[in-house]
């Protein structure tokens, strides 16, 4: 199963259905939250941009990569846009898969892929 959203409203954490088959050893939750320091200056918040047309089409591409590269159960990825205050999460990425070690990998590879390919961007930060 793979989603992979993008949205402008705050993400909670734990949206996911967290109902798990029996064949499922491992699952991995990633949730990278915006930090009070930028280019080492104390913030408020983190503005992000997206092209529109392309960065949910993206985010699906290498999701489905990574199902399909490390046999992946599910891959879930909801990656927040707009202002996002410091202390609230900027990305969350679900990984779930029969053993740790595919769900370890997998998850790195696929931030490193999100950062290189999805049309997402820091555009600037709002002073604390």
């Amino acid at each position: 199963m793979i989603s992979a959203h993008i949205t402008i409203d705050r993400i909670d954490s734990w949206e996911f259905d967290t109902a798990a088959s029996g064949s499922l050893g491992a699952e991995l939750r990633f949730n990278g939250i915006v930090r009070d320091m930028e280019a080492g200056n104390r913030i408020g918040a983190l503005h992000y941009e997206h092209y529109e047309g392309m960065a949910e089409q993206e985010l699906r591409r290498i999701a489905g990569m990574a199902v399909e590269r490390f046999s992946l159960e599910a891959l879930h990825c909801v990656h927040r846009v707009g202002s996002i205050p410091v202390g609230e999460s900027a990305v969350v990425v679900l990984v779930r898969s029969k053993h740790r070690g595919e769900s370890l990998q997998a998850l790195a590879w696929f931030m490193d892929e999100l950062k290189q390919v999805v049309p997402i961007w820091k555009v600037g930060s709002s002073p604390a």
